[in-house]
């Protein structure tokens, strides 16, 4: 993976000191969350379903956010933008950054924990 940052530390520090004690249930969680949300949006590819998408990639997209993971909620608007315009072409392709772009911010929130 390249220098790109995948979080924003100046979120991740402020969802940490809301957080507290509980920044680490709140990592656990968006982890179970995040495997279902991409394989919503791995389900609604092949059923060549763009609502589906559209709304999965919604999801994702706000929690994403929240945990302080910009590149990875652009990512989900994207995919959101092509569910909204009715197709899923290209979605492959974004779906395969997104994944990719999950599992760095998974280890670095990770680390976090450690």
């Amino acid at each position: 993976m390249s220098g790109k940052q995948h979080l924003d530390p100046v979120a991740v520090a402020e969802l940490k000191g809301v957080m507290g004690s509980d920044f680490g249930l709140l990592v656990q969680t968006f982890f179970t969350d995040s495997v279902q949300r991409i394989e919503g949006i791995r389900a609604a590819l092949s059923a060549a379903d763009p609502e589906a998408l559209r709304r999965a990639a919604h999801s994702f997209k706000g929690s994403s956010g929240n945990m302080g993971a910009p590149h990875l909620a652009e990512l989900c608007r994207a995919l959101e933008e092509l569910g909204r315009d009715g197709g899923i072409d290209g979605g492959e392709q974004l779906l395969d950054e997104l994944a990719e772009e999950y599992d760095a911010v998974r280890a670095e929130l990770g680390a976090l924990l450690l």
